[in-house]
């Protein structure tokens, strides 16, 4: 049986995320951004004194994993938010330190069984909306509904640069994209889960069309299936 579970795939600045919150808010579905748990392990390797990618081994994070709590909590704002031990790590999950680190660290097999068991844990008697870069092949392969979001090279680079906390400052468009470039390497090449689309996946390229197009896009499949 399909699960009642939307998985949005797609690859760094391809406006996934976006599109995730905006589909799951038109569905009234619950929105789960697993980039932001990769991200949340990776904060705490840092807190934990992990500050380049030679540190961040599996002996090391399955420590880490040991001694930390990830759950989602209501926020002052009356929303779900993640939350690492207790606190609410917000805008520091998109810094730019982070950013840097949060590869090497997904390509561990202890943080992505880790967090494979919890993202799966979230799918229940409700609509589900789950974007990452594995969720329609690795974590729910049986979803009902699967879309990987992309956009050309050189669109991905200017969303990246015009997010706020992404990049560090004074960073070109050149910077960025060759970074792109390298965390699409990474994630396409790990061993554990490759950045590819599943093969029922619809393939939505981003670029020239607005946010929402997107979602128009994808709701109106969804609604017409229910």
């Amino acid at each position: 049986m399909k699960q009642p579970v939307i998985a949005i795939d797609g690859p760094a600045a391809s406006g996934k995320s976006t599109v995730a919150a905006l589909v799951a808010q038109a569905l009234g579905a619950l929105n789960v951004n697993t980039g932001a748990m990769f991200r949340a392990v990776t904060l705490a390797g840092m807190q934990r004194g992990i500050t380049t990618a030679a540190m961040c081994t599996e002996e090391r994070f399955r420590d880490i994993l040991d001694h930390i709590t990830l759950t989602y909590a209501t926020n002052a704002d009356g929303k779900l938010e993640l939350q690492l031990d207790g606190d609410f790590p917000g805008a520091k999950l998109r810094s730019p330190e982070v950013a840097a680190l949060v590869s090497p660290v997904a390509t561990l097999g202890c943080v992505r069984d880790y967090l494979k068991q919890w993202q799966r844990s979230l799918a229940g008697t409700h609509l589900l909306v789950m974007e990452g870069r594995d969720i329609g092949t690795a974590v729910f392969p049986d979803a009902r509904w699967k879309y990987f979001i992309t956009a050309s090279p050189e669109e991905r680079a200017r969303r990246r640069l015009n997010q706020s906390g992404e990049t560090f400052t004074g960073a070109t468009l050149e910077q960025v994209a060759a970074e792109i470039a390298e965390r699409d390497r990474i994630d396409s090449t790990r061993a554990i889960a490759p950045l590819k689309p599943a093969p029922d996946a619809v393939l939505i390229d981003t670029t020239g069309m607005t946010i929402e197009d997107v979602v128009e896009q994808i709701t109106r499949q969804v609604r017409h299936e229910i």
